[in-house]
């Protein structure tokens, strides 16, 4: 067995491309060799990923749109299939938070969550997945969350979504790995993105969180983003239906 990760002549489709967690995904595929196919709501943040991930050598191909549904998931596989051929990696990352305290949350608020978070998840993984399963190999990602395994305060649909994600990810991992598809999940703790930033800047909001991870730090994308890479790769052949969860201690205590 090579310990070198290469993913030469894979193609990756990558939802919630445009920024932050996605952004390093897709950065760290294309420096590992695959081809990417970034999905996003912001074509301006496509095209300019387009110049970075191009530079890696590999193809790029995008879709303006939102995950949310099973056309839009169908959408997805049609244009990234022929954009770059047969997709084996899927990394679902597209999801969205509303934080609230649990007597404010609205009906829309839920729905919105749960059709981004788990909907959209859930048919890309079979869209693309029909795929893998009819040529005999894939790797699927899905990009949960820490709030997923605990509680967290104003987190009720985000951390229900999450929860959710995981056990589709359990599902779809009994039922097709004999069939050559790998699904597992990363779950990180507070990432420093933009939308990282802007929850959790203020001292009162981190404070509290910092004081329960070991690390004593947030984390960065691209710690999430070679987490993704081990599992797309040949190394995590063994690896499924599991969680790794990139959260410096938080969940170990």
């Amino acid at each position: 067995m090579s310990l070198t990760i290469d993913l030469s002549g894979r193609r990756a489709v990558v939802t919630g491309a445009g920024k932050g967690i996605g952004r390093a995904i897709c950065l760290a595929l294309a420096q590992a060799g695959a081809d990417v196919f970034a999905v996003s709501r912001t074509e301006s943040d496509l095209l300019s990923l387009a110049e970075d991930v191009r530079e890696f050598g590999g193809q790029y191909g995008y879709l303006v749109a939102e995950v949310g549904s099973a056309a839009s998931a169908e959408a997805i596989a049609s244009a990234a299939t022929e954009a770059l051929g047969d997709v084996n990696i899927l990394v679902n990352n597209a999801g969205i938070a509303q934080n609230n305290l649990a007597e404010l949350v609205s009906e829309a608020e839920w729905d919105a969550t749960f059709d981004t978070n788990v909907k959209g998840a859930f048919f890309c993984a079979q869209a693309l997945g029909r795929q893998m399963l009819h040529r005999g190999f894939g790797r699927i990602i899905n990009v949960t969350s820490q709030a997923g395994l605990v509680a967290l305060r104003e987190h009720a649909a985000y951390g229900a979504s999450k929860a959710a994600l995981e056990l589709v990810t359990r599902v779809l991992a009994v039922e097709w790995a004999g069939r050559g598809v790998t699904v597992n999940a990363i779950a990180p703790t507070v990432i420093l993105t933009p939308l990282g930033e802007r929850v959790w800047g203020r001292p009162e909001q981190s404070e509290p969180m910092l004081a329960k991870i070991p690390v004593g730090r947030f984390g960065q994308p691209p710690e999430v983003a070679g987490a993704v890479v081990f599992l797309a790769s040949d190394l995590s052949a063994m690896i499924n239906g599991a969680t790794l969860v990139i959260d410096g201690g938080y969940t170990a205590q």
